[in-house]
């Protein structure tokens, strides 16, 4: 790799990817190629901490990894690839696990509480996930990390466990920094603004995926909750349905939200939303132009490639980790 500053993401291939996560995370990491060196993860191992049917998790895999494709992510300048085919994500996940992660860490997990509830049935996976998270971070000694600010806790976590280890056995790890951005980081749900939009959503209504028929999203968009004022303006705290809608508009049409206010001023919300559903009908028309032009075999041969391109820094980690507990 290069001597940029190392940049490391990823997204589970579960569920139907959103608008949310788009806006939120992966148009961005298209804008940070130019400047870092980054690496594109497709954590398959983080998606069966809950169970999955084995031949959709592998269609998945693959559709992942032509969405990082058809949204900008250009093979020539990032690396992606697929967490199981480096086999240290895990090795490195055991070795934190009994050296630096601890049970009141983890018990602090508040997304382990919030999808595992009172169910104690749920796989060990589940909650060592962060672990396995900071490992995947670790492991090629990553600068920087974008993520929304719900991911914010496991980063910290990342962080504790690397500075422990640092402490305890000598400097293996670089401590990564989070990078957060403001707009666009969190996009709510369209049937509720409350809460972030969700690919595991029970209600198909809470989100746009990216390969949602354009015809079936303009409806979500015309069906999306706004409130009785008929103001198109931005209020985070009294109109967050509207402040929603209008920075899902503003990011897709790059138009300013003081620009959307002005345009839609007195006009009430049916302009608004009509004007927004085709903005979203021509994001989806051409997004999936592009995913549909993509063939499998083209992926595979990235995905494995990147394996190969990141295997001796990971492996180059994971010596110096056992090197320093007394394995080698």
């Amino acid at each position: 790799m290069n001597n940029k500053e190392i940049i490391f993401s990823g997204v589970q291939p579960s569920g139907n990817i959103h608008l949310g996560n788009y806006l939120g995370a992966i148009k961005n990491w298209t804008e940070l190629q130019d400047k870092y060196q980054c690496l594109f993860c497709v954590v398959d191992y983080h998606a069966i901490t809950v169970k999955q049917d084995p031949k959709e998790l592998k269609k998945k895999i693959i559709e992942i990894a032509k969405i990082y494709l058809a949204s900008g992510i250009d093979p020539k300048k990032s690396i992606i690839f697929q967490q199981s085919q480096v086999s240290e994500h895990t090795e490195l996940t055991w070795a934190l696990n009994c050296t630096s992660a601890r049970m009141s860490d983890l018990n602090k997990m508040t997304q382990f509480k919030d999808k595992a509830g009172e169910n104690e049935n749920v796989s060990i996976g589940l909650f060592d996930y962060p672990v396995l998270m900071a490992s995947d971070i670790l492991l090629y000694q990553t600068d920087l990390v974008p993520v929304g600010e719900d991911q914010k806790q496991h980063i910290e976590l990342t962080r504790t466990i690397a500075k422990r280890f640092n402490n305890e056995y000598g400097q293996a790890f670089k401590i990564p920094e989070a990078v957060i951005k403001k707009e666009g980081a969190r996009i709510m749900g369209l049937d509720d603004a409350t809460k972030k939009m969700s690919k595991s959503a029970k209600s198909e209504f809470n989100y746009i995926a990216l390969l949602d028929e354009p015809s079936k999203a303009k409806k979500k968009i015309m069906k999306a909750v706004t409130d009785s004022k008929g103001v198109v303006k931005y209020d985070l705290k009294n109109k967050p349905e509207v402040s929603n809608l209008l920075t899902i508009y503003s990011l897709l049409s790059d138009n300013s939200v003081k620009d959307l206010e002005q345009k839609y001023k007195g006009s009430g919300y049916g302009d608004f939303k009509k004007d927004l559903a085709e903005v979203v009908l021509e994001f989806l028309s051409d997004f999936q132009d592009k995913y549909n032009s993509i063939k499998d075999e083209e992926v595979e041969k990235i995905l494995e490639k990147g394996a190969k391109d990141l295997k001796p820094i990971a492996a180059n980690t994971l010596n110096n980790v056992k090197k320093s507990i007394g394995i080698i």
